[in-house]
């Protein structure tokens, strides 16, 4: 057998001149290049003789345009093999080229940065004479959570590696590739690259070092749970897991993201970037939830830049006249005077709605339509996009405020009107909340949509907001062209109808020509209508042109929604031991469906008030059991997740 290990091989620090190449792999879901990655690439331009770009999968003529002015060669392969084969494609690709450079950095999409310059990090280590180190790393774990037995081996975390010449020209280094295992899944990557290459390269003798070791952190992953110890410390890169991952697992372990999107804007990192990224990429209501995209606002005006106005519309459908009043009133919060379309179906209304608008003469409202719509199918959702598509799609205006006459039949008196409150003062409260809501649209020129959280007081909305429209949501988003993730259990979405919005972060939906007939009762989907699909999707389409959403309430409604969402979920976790996200794991699983429905729940109290009830809670201790190995299995443990 063919003596592989460096012996007699010196580690070496790297002098200024050194010669640096980049391997940087790519996976986007839709063949395009997100706008952080050359923001990435270009700070990197400084520190690299060369930049090989590769891709997983498809590349589009746009992607590779941006690409091309920040690298040096693109090398698009099939999506297989995830990153780790990504690399073994672009370092057969180099080939003999290789020895050309005096260091290798392995890396992909995975982060944010520069966020600190790069220099600092890389000229520390540039000093280090060892053979290869990484950006952060992985401490040893006994028994292993992804078997349940053996060692997990300290590793350094494969998002940034970067191996010196004297390693990657070795025999070990070439058989360690050409012996590479096929990685079907996530997990094979795991458990048969990224958790055993420094142990297989330490094991052969070479050296390796760490920037930002784990160990001078207080907790033991602190990309994850510390990035703003490690930007402190002048970490160049931000994990983008934090944004993403399983909210009541940062829940779990107090990860704000919120936090750290605010000490990421201060080192002056530009936070568009991340916005877009996020929302083209991010389930909105997990994103909503990590990013802490809730914004409580005061009705006294803090913010707003009365020199910066909008040019604004302002979109009624006003089918109960009674409350054309307090519409209006409520519109007339607004900061700056507005264009006004009111949209009914009865010329009658119409008439009465001229007479209300004549009586009061408001000074902010610039110019008056008011338009007879010719049906009342798809009621307030059809009357914006087909009898207001104009208003959507001439660029007359930079925002448009969408309400309606909000009253339900089909819920009780004290529920319609919390429901129609809810709406209207999370909107439009106050002239000083109402300039409030306009600024954050000034401060963030990414923000798509902004509308009240789900209400929940009275309507049993949580755990249910997709109701019967997701597989109608689904089909519908793959007719629009929206890539963006669904969320699980319920959308991100202006449920009441009312928000606002950006035109531009709609037009996925505006430009496509809807007609009335269209809002009729579906064969395929006969529980979705289309006019309460369309609300659940809104913030999907605007994610899918890189707008991001964000939820808006006013102190008194926040307090209300608050104390009584705080005590519903203390009653539910009292009948579950644990942490949230072990109790979530746990109803989720039990029962037959696997689902946790209203009928596995009575079957398990029903089991466990039985005389045998000692051996029927068995099983369902057994699935709590196996709920948190699955999840410690899914690196959901402070030390299981690179």
């Amino acid at each position: 057998m063919t003596d592989v290990s460096p012996v007699g091989i010196a580690p070496a620090s790297l002098d200024a001149n050194a010669r640096r190449l980049f391997i940087y792999v790519v996976w986007d879901r839709r063949g395009e290049v997100e706008d952080y990655i050359p923001y990435a690439l270009a700070g990197m331009r400084s520190h690299a003789a060369h930049i090989l770009v590769v891709i997983n999968g498809a590349l589009s003529a746009e992607g590779r345009a941006a690409l091309e002015p920040v690298s040096d060669e693109i090398l698009v392969r099939e999506n297989v093999g995830f990153d780790i084969w990504a690399h073994k494609d672009a370092l057969d690709h180099m080939g003999d080229r290789l020895g050309d450079f005096d260091e290798l950095v392995l890396t992909n999409d995975t982060w944010f940065g520069p966020v600190r310059p790069y220099a600092g990090v890389l000229s520390r280590m540039d000093a280090r004479p060892v053979h290869f180190w990484g950006m952060t790393d992985h401490a040893r774990e006994e028994p292993n959570p992804f078997t349940g037995d053996g060692v997990l081996h300290y590793h350094l975390q494969s998002f940034w590696i970067a191996v010196r010449r004297e390693m990657f020209l070795s025999e070990r280094w070439k058989q360690y590739w050409h012996d590479l295992p096929d990685m079907p899944g996530y997990f094979d990557a795991v458990l048969q690259h990224e958790t055993v290459f420094t142990e297989h390269f330490a094991s052969a003798g070479f050296t390796h070092d760490v920037a930002f070791a784990s160990e001078d952190y207080p907790t033991d992953h602190p990309a994850l749970f510390n990035p703003d110890l490690l930007l402190a410390d002048g970490c160049p890169l931000l994990k983008r897991r934090p944004f993403f991952h399983y909210p009541p697992f940062l829940d779990r372990h107090a990860v704000i993201g919120r936090e750290i999107l605010r000490d990421v804007a201060g080192h002056g990192y530009p936070m568009p970037l991340i916005w877009e990224d996020l929302a083209r990429n991010v389930a909105p209501k997990t994103l909503n939830a990590d990013a802490g995209a809730l914004e409580v606002l005061p009705e006294v005006d803090v913010s707003y830049d009365a020199t910066r106005p909008f040019r604004v519309a302002v979109v009624m459908d006003i089918e109960h006249v009674e409350m054309a009043d307090e519409l209006l009133d409520r519109a007339c919060c607004l900061p700056d005077p507005f264009d006004l379309i009111i949209t009914t179906t009865s010329p009658s209304r119409a008439r009465q709605l001229r007479e209300t608008l004549d009586r009061r003469a408001d000074s902010g409202v610039r110019s008056v339509d008011v338009r007879v719509l010719p049906s009342e199918l798809g009621r307030h959702m059809s009357a914006f996009f087909i009898g207001c598509r104009d208003v959507l799609l001439d660029g007359r205006h930079d925002l448009v405020v969408k309400l309606h006459s909000k009253r339900s039949s089909r819920k009780s008196f004290n529920v319609s009107r919390y429901f129609t409150r809810h709406q209207l003062e999370n909107l439009l409260s106050s002239p000083g909340y109402a300039a409030n809501i306009l600024a954050l649209f000034q401060r963030e020129p990414g923000l798509g949509l902004v509308f009240p959280p789900a209400p929940h007081i009275g309507i049993p909305t949580s755990g249910a907001g997709w109701s019967l429209h997701r597989p109608r949501a689904e089909a519908l988003a793959r007719s629009l062209g929206i890539r963006v993730p669904m969320d699980e259990v319920s959308p991100l979405a202006p449920l009441g109808g009312m928000f606002v919005c950006r035109p531009e972060a709609l037009r996925l939906l505006s430009d496509h020509e809807w007609h009335y007939s269209d809002y009729a009762a579906s064969q395929e989907f006969p529980k979705a209508p289309l006019g309460p699909t369309q609300e659940r999707l809104l913030t999907y389409a605007a994610g899918e042109r890189g707008f991001h959403s964000r939820t808006v309430m006013n102190a008194e409604h926040a307090d209300i929604s608050h104390t009584a969402l705080e005590f519903k979920l203390d009653q539910l976790a009292s009948t579950t031991p644990g942490y949230p996200i072990e109790q979530i794991q746990f109803l989720h699983r039990s029962g037959p469906t696997g689902r946790g429905s209203a009928l596995d729940l009575t079957r398990m109290y029903l089991r466990l008030n039985h005389p045998e009830a000692a051996k029927s809670i068995a099983p369902f201790t057994a699935a709590a059991r196996g709920a948190v190995h699955r999840l410690k299995s899914l690196r959901l443990g402070s030390r299981r997740v690179t």
